[in-house]
């Protein structure tokens, strides 16, 4: 910031302020973010179009006429949370899918057991909010479409790592597509997740997990 130009047309600024940033500044971070939080809870158990702008913000205890100093609308919102939860799950993978503790197939076994326990920590409500969102992508905003493709893509891609180095250690056969398999592998997950929520029960992500396997080439 200048403060001030001399007769000799030299500038004296002023040192950028060190330690943390101002107390202002951080409350609005943590709404921001508490706000997120409380969007992905109920975008993953209620949906989109179902969920209330007002719920959301009652929970975190922000005034109505305040959301939009966070966020200049609902579907700047929704993109925020898709991304969030994306950011979230993408680590989830490859802590499990990148782990060379493991052979690669039984990585897979480490994530879908994880699944498994995050569905009856939240007792069967919350399901997948991409796959969720992607069976309502017609009551959603058109930007919402790409963004969830986008993810599908991603995960796809971080799991054919995981297949390629399979078949690289002799687990598949040479000949496998990993990246077509790992396309088939979320097509089928999403379907297996909501069956689970539906019958309020782990078993129909086991037998997923058996039916993928079994079915790839050795």
């Amino acid at each position: 910031m200048t403060e001030s130009i001399t007769k000799n047309t030299s500038i004296n600024t002023t040192k950028p302020r060190r330690g943390r940033p101002p107390k202002i500044a951080r409350e609005s971070q943590d709404t921001r973010a508490e706000l997120i939080r409380s969007g992905l809870e109920q975008l993953t158990e209620n949906g989109f179009a179902s969920s209330g702008i007002d719920q959301i913000l009652k929970k975190v205890g922000v005034p109505k006429g305040s959301f939009y100093y966070y966020f200049s609308s609902k579907e700047v919102f929704g993109q925020a949370v898709i991304e969030n939860y994306a950011t979230y799950f993408a680590y989830k993978l490859d802590k499990h899918l990148l782990d060379d503790s493991y052979p690669p197939l039984d990585r897979i076994g480490q994530f879908v057991e994880s699944a498994k326990t995050g569905m009856v920590r939240y007792e069967f409500k919350r399901g997948c909010l991409v796959g969720n969102l992607g069976q309502e992508v017609d009551l959603l905003p058109d930007s919402f479409r790409q963004q969830l493709i986008d993810i599908f893509l991603d995960w796809q891609h971080r799991l054919a790592i995981c297949l390629n180095a399979a078949k690289a250690q002799g687990e598949l056969a040479a000949t496998a597509n990993c990246e077509l398999l790992a396309e088939q592998f979320w097509v089928g997950w999403e379907g297996a997740v909501s069956r689970a929520k539906l019958v309020q029960s782990t078993q129909p992500l086991q037998n997923y997990l058996e039916f993928f396997i079994a079915g790839l080439p050795r």
